[in-house]
C-alpha cells in the first residue's frame, strides 16, 4: 500500500506522464467532459471531493507552470476565485471566457471530475519542469 500522497492510482500515473506544457483539467460536476479526453471520476456525492481539496492534492505531486480559469468563475465564484488564486500563488494565470475554456479541454491529458457545486469551478493546470 503507498504509505503517502495520492492513493488513487490513475492520479500519480497521470501526473507522471506529463511531459512539459500538457495540461489536466479539474473539473466540477457539470462540466462536459469531451468523449476523447480520458476520465478520472473521483466524485462521490454533492462536495465531495471539492474542488479547492482536489486541486491541493494534485498540487502535492504535479509543478504547475501556468493555469487557466474562466472568467465567469471570477466574475460569479468569487471567493473560490479568491481561494484558487491563493492555493496557486505566485503560478501565472490566464483568463478566458467559459466557451474558450471548454474548447481547451478538449487538448488536457485528462478531466478530473469532482463533486463540487459551485459553478465554474473548473482549472485548467499546464504541466511545468522542476529543473
Amino acid at each position: 500500500m503507498k504509505k503517502i500522497g495520492i492513493i488513487n492510482s490513475e492520479l500519480p500515473r497521470l501526473i507522471s506522464e506529463l511531459g512539459h506544457t500538457d495540461t489536466i483539467v479539474i473539473a466540477d460536476s457539470g462540466l462536459p467532459i469531451p468523449s476523447d479526453v480520458k476520465r478520472i471520476d473521483p466524485a462521490l456525492n454533492k462536495g465531495v471531493p471539492g474542488f479547492i481539496e482536489t486541486l491541493e492534492t494534485n498540487l502535492e505531486e504535479m509543478q504547475v507552470e501556468q493555469f487557466i480559469v474562466a472568467e465567469e468563475m471570477k466574475e460569479v465564484s468569487v471567493e473560490l476565485f479568491r481561494e484558487t488564486k491563493q492555493t496557486l500563488q505566485g503560478v501565472p494565470i490566464r483568463i478566458m471566457n467559459h466557451e474558450q475554456f471548454k474548447q481547451l479541454t478538449h487538448q488536457a491529458k485528462a478531466i478530473i471530475r469532482t463533486g463540487e457545486f459551485t459553478p465554474y469551478a473548473n482549472i485548467i493546470l499546464q504541466a511545468g519542469v522542476t529543473f
